[in-house]
């Protein structure tokens, strides 16, 4: 951890921690690959991509890779014993039909009420389509969401409306930033952990949010 902020593969690891034991889940492309490398031994965890596998490992290290097994960002991984490949619309089906315990996804924006704006900012660059991003969000149990809290010019991605193009409406259930972990809902965001000395009220400063202070609940769980 540098000062008050944890780094990606820091924000990755701590996200790792909280997933549950037995679930099914993705990882969306980008940043959220990274869970995969920190996800616990002693649980067992089945991941699943979009472009069709069923019991993906970790990223795979040089040396060993297979050029024929990637996910969805056509990033090298590896398998684990009993994984298995289907159709592409097959593993759309399991998306779409409530199959999956838990996503966890990148973004752009996120609003305190949990919409999530995640595929474009706009500009003339930016990805073209949605792509498996909104079937995700509406369609696994819970959606996890993973970014750091400001972008590169100081602005926070935390917001009380998204002004980016929206992926979905009210579907974030927690969101993990190199700052703090919050809960977000229907009456607004909830910080229940957070990193270094950052505190309530510098959050609450960054964001302009009311931001909840749900700290003390959150570690006596």
């Amino acid at each position: 951890m540098s000062g008050n902020s944890w780094t990606r593969r820091q924000i990755a690891e701590r996200l790792a921690a909280d997933v549950p034991d037995g679930a099914y889940m993705n990882l969306g492309i980008g940043l959220p690959t990274l869970v995969s490398n920190y996800l616990p031994s002693d649980r067992e965890i089945i991941l699943h991509t979009e472009n069709g596998m069923l019991g993906m490992g970790p990223e795979a290290e040089q040396g060993h890779i297979d050029p024929d097994l990637i996910n969805a960002g056509k990033l090298p991984v590896t398998e684990l014993p009993g994984a298995s490949y289907f159709h592409h619309g097959d593993s759309f089906g399991m998306m779409r039909g409530g199959h999956l315990d838990l996503c966890v996804l990148g973004a752009f924006q996120v609003s305190e009420t949990g919409d999530l704006s995640n595929w474009s900012t706009g500009a003339p660059d930016a990805i073209p389509a949605v792509g498996g991003a909104m079937d995700l969000a509406i369609g696994a149990k819970k959606v996890y969401v993973m970014m750091e809290l400001a972008s590169k010019d100081g602005r926070s991605k935390l917001v009380e409306t998204c002004t980016y193009p929206l992926t979905g409406l009210a579907c974030v259930d927690r969101l993990y930033t190199d700052r703090a972990i919050f809960e977000l809902g229907p009456d607004g965001a909830a910080v229940i952990e957070l990193v270094g000395e950052t505190t309530v009220d510098e959050l609450r400063e960054l964001t302009g949010l009311a931001l909840r202070d749900a700290t003390s609940a959150a570690a006596t769980q």
